[in-house]
């Protein structure tokens, strides 16, 4: 009897339309069943896709910190590379406008003593350098080289209270003596009388005196004083031109008319072969050569 209903019901669907609102209505009811057998699929389907994707995300996530965290870190050094760039375009600016035979030296250390102000840079006998040659930066005299060694150097700054150095007022000339006082930021010039001419705002410069600083480099800038009547010298201040407290290379000059070779070892009988006095050094080591000298 299922048989012969079957066989009926498919012979009447293919002649003739009758059973098209019986097969709608019954869709009704099957469709939904057909849903909630793959609604388990669909939804397991579903869930493997948002684990998936908030695996993927998560991890994509963490990979970006990291790029972000390093790119950071970057621009970071960037930024002191720019900096120390900045830094050795102007020492290298000033070494064309000296005219003489330099060596930049870079900041090893600072002797944190009391009332000693002395630094420590990378270059030493093994470069040429020898005791009581001047050091600059691009601002202006920053002190002398105190102590040679093979690998290092120890420079006293001008305004160690040890140290003193031959000045001129650049607007008259007027010599006299600027001493170290102990504080990176002062010089003490006791030597002038009362009546002497200078002025708040004059421009001190080496004078050349004395052999160690060539003249003509600047040193400080007068600050201001009080003229005082009842006493035969006055208090004057200057402050240095150099950036003593923030400085990371320096200019080691050689001021000899004939000055040592850098780039190959001099022997002990024959003269250090001349270089172009704007020529800076290649890096190239020369032998323990270093003139002997006494504190300042």
């Amino acid at each position: 009897m299922a048989i012969i209903a079957s066989v009926a019901l498919l012979i009447t669907e293919h002649r003739s339309h009758r059973l098209d609102a019986l097969r709608a209505t019954l869709s009704v009811i099957v469709d939904p069943l057909k849903y909630l057998v793959d609604l388990p699929t669909v939804m397991i389907e579903q869930t493997a896709d948002s684990v998936s994707s908030y695996s993927t995300l998560k991890k994509e996530n963490t990979r970006l910190r990291e790029e972000q965290f390093i790119d950071k870190t970057r621009l970071l050094k960037f930024d002191s590379l720019e900096k120390e760039n900045i830094r050795l375009r102007a020492l290298l600016e000033n070494s064309f406008k000296l005219g003489e035979q330099l060596l930049i030296a870079e900041l090893l250390s600072i002797n944190t003593a009391p009332y000693e102000n002395i630094v420590i840079v990378n270059k030493g006998t093994r470069f040429g350098v020898h005791p009581q040659q001047p050091v600059l930066d691009a601002n202006g005299v920053v002190g002398q080289v105190f102590r040679a060694l093979p690998f290092s150097s120890e420079i006293m700054l001008i305004t160690d209270p040890n140290h003193a150095i031959p000045v001129q007022v650049n607007r008259n000339g007027l010599l006299t003596i600027a001493v170290g006082s102990g504080q990176l930021n002062r010089l003490n010039l006791p030597f002038l009388p009362n009546n002497a001419d200078i002025r708040p705002g004059d421009l001190l410069i080496t004078s050349g005196l004395g052999g160690t600083f060539p003249s003509g480099y600047p040193v400080a800038i007068v600050d201001d004083f009080t003229p005082m009547s009842n006493k035969p010298f006055v208090n004057i201040t200057a402050t240095p031109k150099a950036m003593l407290d923030r400085n990371r290379e320096l200019l080691i000059v050689w001021s000899d008319s004939s000055p040592v070779s850098l780039s190959s070892p001099p022997t002990s009988h024959e003269k250090a072969s001349e270089t172009h006095p704007n020529d800076l050094p290649t890096g190239s080591e020369a032998t323990e050569g270093a003139q002997t000298g006494t504190r300042p």
